[in-house]
């Protein structure tokens, strides 16, 4: 399973955080399941109500989530693209990819990669945290953007406790 070794790390408190949701619409079984385990993350982090915004699929979630992070902290995309006979899903795969990775560095702002792209249906099924799946990857996604928030709000701290050139 692509997620072992994965790290455990308890997702910090950080009740203030503007936590934003982008979450493709296709798949919704696999969506309905990779959302709640971002929902889930929130809650361990004190969020109570993160936005969250529904995408028409997983090409849209860059520009959606660019506009997020324009007013959020963090931003977790989720998405899911099941390979078809076409080059379409390498298409789709490499665009939301690359444009949720430009988001992050424009702006600085962590993106937490929810972007599932799998050969087939159980393969999402199997990572989007469901019961009886092996893996829950919204969580994940929510917990790695929120945990990155945590370690970028501490960088600033030390930076401006820090005279420069220390």
């Amino acid at each position: 399973m692509s997620g072992h070794g994965s790290p455990t790390t308890e997702i910090p408190h950080q009740p203030g955080t503007r936590l934003a949701i982008v979450a493709a619409s296709w798949h919704e079984q696999v969506m309905d399941g990779l959302l709640a385990g971002a929902l889930r993350a929130s809650s361990e982090a004190g969020i109570a109500e993160p936005t969250v915004v529904r995408a028409p699929g997983s090409f849209e979630l860059p520009v959606i989530a660019d506009a997020l992070a324009r007013t959020h902290d963090a931003v977790v995309a989720l998405g899911v693209v099941i390979r078809g006979g076409t080059p379409h899903f390498d298409y789709v795969c490499a665009a939301a990819t690359d444009g949720l990775g430009r988001v992050a560095l424009d702006h600085g702002t962590p993106i937490g990669f929810g972007l599932l792209t799998c050969d087939d249906e159980q393969q999402a099924l199997d990572r989007a945290g469901l019961p009886g799946s092996s893996e829950d990857k919204g969580h994940g996604a929510a917990a790695a953007a929120l945990t990155t928030a945590s370690v970028l709000a501490g960088l600033a701290v030390q930076h401006e406790e820090a005279p420069r050139g220390a």
